[in-house]
């Protein structure tokens, strides 16, 4: 494992994940110098992931012609750049407009950094795209608690400091990943020789011939299915986890609570992520995925909904639970993604990637929209138990466990090949 490139992109993606996470604190504390409602917040977080994450395949491509070379770094330096400038913006539209434009960098670093740590990994690139994503949902925990301290004491005036003070990932970033990645993939199965594969082949029945021509047919249905399934999971994950992230501030400052306790309880729930991508990236190597992600997602849903109704040490169980579960999938998602193509990881990287935080982001805005006519507690309450939805699909998925191997009988060399 090449610890110096995995460290390098997970450092990164904590610190753009610290920018990433503090936008929803951000516009809900400029939502009275604004007069911004429900859905004002929700659209413009919905922006700001849109040009985060859609722009991601097209980054992955830029990744697989550079081999990882220098985008991690500029993608967290050209957020950092916005970001320190959002406060100088006059009115609501410049923000949301200079944000979106800082979201970019974030939809460059992410297939940059996630395909060098998964490079990185070697033979264990699940365990090394794990310890990448949790290093960015750490990040993520701690952006909302920073921000709501900083913004409660020194206003927006606090955010150029926090671009600042990412400076050394970018610096470690351009230094450590200057160089192209090398493909490292485990050592080869042995190879089956001839007089192995040719007797049961000669012994195996020949399939009829009506049902060998139907063959096709089911196999690119079953795959439809499968794919339709992948895509739904995605979608009704990452509404829940985008919904929750976006709009949770709001419903926690209606509730009374100040930036800073509404960023700690927010936080919470971002720690809770950060070890439940870890143990995903354990059990996903280890049981039936689709199981893992059915079990997840459905005490997922279960602690996303009690999360809403709890508050003092309550709610802190209750988030822990949600945060563990709603993550537990996720590196899981994306190494069964880049199974399909290997050639092209930093593109269906990004693809999945995109896929997760746009539909989220889709949702959530959509969501905020619906809560202006009926309630936010309400639509929060719904979009809490749309994890059930995604752990059913997960049952379509084909049933694949990690880490399993086939079984192959050493090559049986010819006698007269030792003596040439």
């Amino acid at each position: 494992m090449n610890n110096k490139r995995l460290y390098a992109a997970s450092f990164g993606h904590f610190a753009i994940d610290i920018l990433n996470s503090s936008i929803a604190i951000i516009l809900t504390a400029v939502a009275a110098d604004f007069d911004l409602s429900v859905s004002q917040i929700g659209l413009a977080a919905m922006l700001y992931t849109f040009a985060a994450s859609l722009t991601q395949p097209l980054f992955g491509i830029l990744v697989d012609k550079l081999n990882g070379r220098w985008i991690t770094g500029l993608g967290v330096l050209w957020t950092m750049t916005f970001y320190a400038l959002a406060p100088f913006m006059p009115n609501y539209p410049a923000l949301v407009t200079c944000l979106v434009i800082g979201a970019l960098g974030s939809g460059a670093f992410h297939p940059a950094g996630m395909i060098n740590a998964t490079m990185a990994g070697g033979s264990y690139p699940t365990t090394a795209t794990s310890i990448f994503f949790v290093l960015g949902q750490v990040g993520l925990a701690v952006g909302p608690v920073l921000t709501g301290v900083l913004i409660q004491r020194y206003g927006l005036a606090a955010m150029p400091y926090m671009a600042l003070a990412m400076t050394p990932a970018v610096l470690y970033a351009l230094a450590a990943l200057r160089h192209p990645y090398a493909e490292e993939m485990p050592a080869a199965a042995p190879a089956v020789s001839a007089s192995t594969v040719s007797a049961p082949a000669a012994s195996a029945p020949v399939a009829p011939p009506a049902a060998t021509g139907s063959a096709p047919g089911r196999t690119a249905r079953s795959g439809l299915y499968v794919a339709l399934a992948f895509v739904l999971l995605i979608s009704l994950r990452s509404t829940t986890q985008q919904s929750f992230v976006t709009l949770l501030p709001r419903y926690f400052a209606d509730q009374g609570y100040t930036p800073a306790m509404y960023g700690t309880m927010l936080s919470v729930l971002g720690l809770a992520g950060a070890l439940g991508t870890f143990v995903g990236g354990y059990l996903g190597d280890r049981y039936n995925r689709r199981m893992v992600i059915f079990a997840s997602m459905t005490l997922g849903a279960l602690f996303s909904f009690l999360m809403l109704h709890a508050d003092g040490w309550a709610y802190v169980v209750v988030a822990l639970g949600g945060g563990l579960m709603m993550n537990i999938p996720h590196s899981v998602l994306i190494i069964m993604a880049q199974r399909l193509l290997p050639k092209r990881k930093g593109m269906i990287g990004g693809a999945v990637l995109g896929l997760m935080f746009a539909s989220g982001a889709a949702m959530a805005g959509l969501g905020s929209w619906v809560a202006d006519w009926v309630g936010l507690p309400a639509v929060l309450s719904a979009i809490a138990l749309l994890p059930v939805g995604a752990g059913l699909c997960a049952l379509l998925l084909p049933s694949t466990r990690g880490g399993a191997s086939v079984a192959v009988d050493p090559v049986q060399e010819p006698a007269a090949s030792a003596a040439d």
